[in-house]
């Protein structure tokens, strides 16, 4: 037919068409049939494009990654070929599933311009759509964002309050500054506007855009104080909300609403007194969500503020006796009233009331309910610690709860509750939770035992037993600060030396091997008083080694240097401890045998494979030949350690805690250290020696520093003030030296600044980094009897979903300060975890302090090091 109608000529139709025509047909009368035909043709609508629904299904169906991309593909392909072909019938259904084919995380950028085409249409089904497919596909960094602020503004003028709504939504969630600043004066018309559906939307909106934009906060404080004399829920909570934000935000508008409190006040007590309602009823409570909302806004307009505090007290407490802690909705009311009545200045009986309801939350069965009180429990025992006391024994047994999390916060809570009354309680129950608990646990809990130790131990032979125990219980786990500290102790209690070398012995008798701290600390102490284990009377309450000979002492410690699972580290303490033993042992004239075998074992060590033990085998070996003469003297016994002192010279060390500069050590064992400046403090960098006070525990061990005389060591210190002329010497941390480059062994002294300081009556808390998940705040607080001194309680936070690790933060204050900084608790932080660390200041004159920090750490994208400076401490030297 087609043949024809182009040439008009019978011959060309196939015989059988030719049969079945006419020739005389009327030509006009067949033109006018095709065209017929064509336009019916023409009319015939394409087949319907795939639902959702069966997207989902056949996406779902795919077994195998590759045949779900074949999928989406596909109907990609397809999307884009309605697209192009201005198809409008079926662009919303098109839409969706580009919505659905987003979220599975594929390409869909090539949707936006329909997105906006969809919201300028006048069906309310297409603006859903379009609004919904503008949320999620548009954002700032795209173009089509600037094409978007025309239609919202239409739309937030429509007669329709659903269509208002829509443009609010997505207004709140994808408004950029300058798009929040074209459409603010709309949003605070329509929070006057006389239907509660667009007031509510109109209020979470406003809350995004303050969010975004805070300047715009004034703009709607008038509207924003009517949406509390509301009867409707849905607006009444939205404008606590938008109030909250303000109030963060802004210390002015802070002030400007604490005159709303009798407001909320009355709210709070008809929600509370209200009977039954049956639109706001959750699980027997009178809508629990405005509750909880107006207990934080009256925590943040009562925090240090007397006369709005005293305001608010009697609502706490009938807030607090009359909920129903039958039903987890009642518990999270008790809880936000809990975190009220501590953040503000309420009475002491409030207070007690408080950590009562957070004791009945530890006996609940639920393991979040008790892992919520005790992290609440945490952070209030500092405002009420003896009402925190009275369920000492409730919070001892969480140690045993087979919740990981809940076990690591009754830990740290109960090294918060150790004072001295309690120190041998306390310390009982956490020496059998050391010994039962997961390796994770046994450093943070060794380190913080010896702190608590350190602090209130009632006298020096219970303090070393703990030590001893501490080191057993924990064996391999325990870091290098609890072998420093249990060295330090032994050298200065003369009185108890006999008791620690008798015990060490005992110890060091059995296999140590996955005890390599306790076989250093035994074979230090062996090595100084090895004459008191053997030739002195032993204490009546120890148990004294029987018929002990010198040839039984060099048995164990041949062991020890010849067995394969001890450690390099143990290995040299045991060299040199055996070298010191052969002045300690009684010789005479002529040398024993025993004297011998010292020598012996020593040779063996000049051909180690390792060049540390090989050094010292070939340096001690020397002390029997060449320098006999001078071995008496050379390893005489070491004088009682002392903790650090201000250094006149301004050598500054790096250490676990507070630390001798330098061991003092015979003068053939001293080792020339690198002066190098990059080898003394790497990590902070260069500047001047000797100039500002600078501390940075680490858990490694650093090499020994001799004095150097260049000018690049700190420049972690760069910008701060140093102009200030020193009365007295920088604070000095030093470190011992390790056994890898000295002779001495490896010892860390912790800081004992903190141990002196009194209680605070008042503490002031800051933000002083919030980056890549990571916050750290410090909590300064000053005695009121030391003006001259802060001490300054930092916390380190993890939001992310994996764990921090290589933790080191360092500070640095200007040289008219002293800082002195406690041993960290520890270099991991978990997710949801934290680490605290203790600062101490000390001002050498008035002034302000300011103190430039360093934090480093390993995170989900490597290692991050960041710097930062805080200026806003309190005045230094001013009651």
């Amino acid at each position: 037919m087609w043949a024809y109608y182009e040439t008009e000529d019978w011959s060309v139709l196939p015989p059988e068409l030719n049969r079945r025509f006419n020739p005389a047909f009327n030509m006009a009368s067949i033109k006018q049939a095709f065209n017929e035909a064509v336009e019916r043709v023409s009319t015939v609508r394409m087949p319907a494009p795939t639902r959702l629904r069966d997207l989902i299904r056949q996406i779902r169906a795919a077994r195998t990654a590759a045949e779900e991309r074949t999928v989406v593909n596909k109907e990609c392909a397809y999307i884009r070929s309605t697209f192009r072909e201005e198809d409008s019938v079926w662009r919303c259904r098109n839409i969706a599933k580009l919505l659905y084919i987003h979220m599975l995380g594929y390409p869909a950028h090539f949707g936006q311009l329909e997105c906006l085409k969809l919201i300028a249409s006048t069906r309310f089904t297409d603006k859903r759509i379009g609004y919904l497919g503008a949320m999620l596909l548009l954002d700032e960094r795209q173009d089509v964002h600037l094409l978007i602020t025309n239609c919202l503004k239409n739309d937030l003028n429509s007669t329709t309050q659903f269509v208002i709504g829509l443009a609010l939504c997505t207004l709140g969630a994808i408004a950029s500054p300058g798009m929040a600043r074209d459409l603010a004066a709309e949003v605070e018309r329509l929070m006057k506007s006389p239907n509660a559906y667009i007031r509510k939307k109109a209020a979470l909106c406003a809350f995004r855009i303050i969010r975004r934009v805070p300047e715009l906060m004034e703009m709607f404080l008038p509207a924003t104080r009517s949406l509390l004399t509301e009867k409707n829920h849905g607006v009444l909570i939205t404008g606590v909300t938008l109030i909250t934000e303000m109030c963060e935000n802004s210390i002015d508008t802070l002030n400007h609403f604490k005159k709303i409190v009798p407001n909320l006040v009355r709210i709070l007590k008809n929600l509370i007194l209200a009977g039954y309602s049956p639109e706001h009823d959750v699980s027997g409570v009178s809508d629990p969500f405005l509750q909880v909302k107006i207990l934080r806004l009256l925590r943040i307009l009562g925090h240090n503020d007397v006369e709005t505090s005293e305001a608010m007290n009697d609502i706490l407490a009938q807030v607090a006796t009359n909920t129903e802690t039958s039903k987890n909705v009642g518990n999270t009311i008790l809880y936000e009233t809990v975190l009220s009545i501590m953040d503000i200045k309420s009475e002491s009986g409030l207070r007690v009331l408080a950590v009562n309801i957070l004791g009945r939350f530890l006996l609940n069965n639920d393991k979040n309910i008790r892992y919520v009180a005790l992290n609440t429990l945490l952070k209030t025992v500092y405002v009420d610690t003896s009402a925190v006391q009275r369920h000492r024994s409730t919070i001892l047994e969480c140690l045993k709860d087979p919740d990981v999390s809940i076990r690591r916060r009754a830990m740290e809570l109960s090294f918060a509750l150790v004072n001295t009354s309690n120190i041998k309680n306390m310390m009982k129950e956490l020496l059998l939770f050391l010994e039962r608990a997961d390796p994770e646990f046994k450093a943070q809990c060794s380190s913080n035992i010896v702190m608590s130790a350190e602090r209130y131990a009632p006298n020096k032979r219970w303090h070393l037993e703990t030590l001893f125990k501490v080191l057993v219980a924990a064996g391999n786990y325990v870091r290098d600060d609890v072998v420093a500290c249990t060295i330090q102790l032994i050298s200065e209690t003369q009185t108890q030396q006999a008791y620690a070398v008798n015990a060490l012995w005992h110890a060091l008798e059995k296999d140590t091997f996955d005890k390599q701290p306790l076989a250093q600390v035994a074979t230090w102490c062996i090595g100084e008083y090895g004459d008191l284990l053997l030739y002195a009377q032993p204490p009546e309450d120890v148990e004294a080694p029987v018929n002990l000979t010198e040839d039984d002492v060099i048995d164990v410690y041949q062991r020890l240097l010849w067995s394969p699972q001890n450690t390099v580290i143990t290995k040299q303490y045991t060299l040199l401890s055996l070298t010191k033993l052969s002045t300690r042992f009684q010789c005479g004239n002529e040398p024993p045998r025993f004297y011998r075998k010292i020598r012996q074992i020593i040779d063996t060590f000049g051909s180690n494979l390792h060049i540390e033990l090989q050094q010292r085998g070939i340096e001690f070996s020397q002390l029997f030949r060449k320098y006999d003469h001078l071995r008496p003297a050379l390893l005489e016994r070491m004088p009682p350690m002392e903790t650090a002192k201000p250094q006149a010279n301004g050598i500054i060390g790096i250490a676990n805690g507070d630390q001798d500069v330098e061991e003092e050590k015979p003068p053939t064992e001293q080792v020339s250290a690198s002066t190098d400046s990059s080898a003394l403090l790497d990590l902070l960098g260069s500047s001047d020696l000797g100039m500002p006070s600078i501390s940075s525990p680490t858990t490694t061990s650093l090499p020994a520093i001799t004095p150097v005389t260049n000018n690049n060591l700190l420049d972690l210190l760069g910008g701060l003030d140093l102009n200030t002329t020193p009365t007295a010497p920088a604070s000095v941390i030093g470190q011992i030296q390790s056994p890898s480059q000295s002779f001495g062994p490896s010892t860390n002294f912790m800081v004992d600044g903190l141990l002196n300081s009194t209680a605070q009556n008042d503490a002031q808390t800051m933000v002083i980094f919030d980056s890549n998940g990571l916050k750290i705040t410090f909590t300064v607080e000053r005695p009121d009897d030391l003006p001259d001194l802060l001490v300054i309680n930092m916390t380190a936070v993890n939001s992310n979903i994996i764990p921090l690790t290589d933790f080191v933060f360092s500070a640095a204050v200007p040289r008219a300060f002293q800082l002195q900084m406690l041993s960290p608790s520890g270099t991991v932080i978990a997710p949801s975890g934290q680490v605290t660390q203790v600062l101490k200041v000390s001002s050498l004159n008035n002034g302000v302090l300011r103190m430039r920090l360093r934090i480093s750490y390993t995170g989900p994208s490597g290692p991050v090091l960041e710097q930062t400076e805080v200026n806003n401490f309190p005045l230094m030297g001013v009651q």
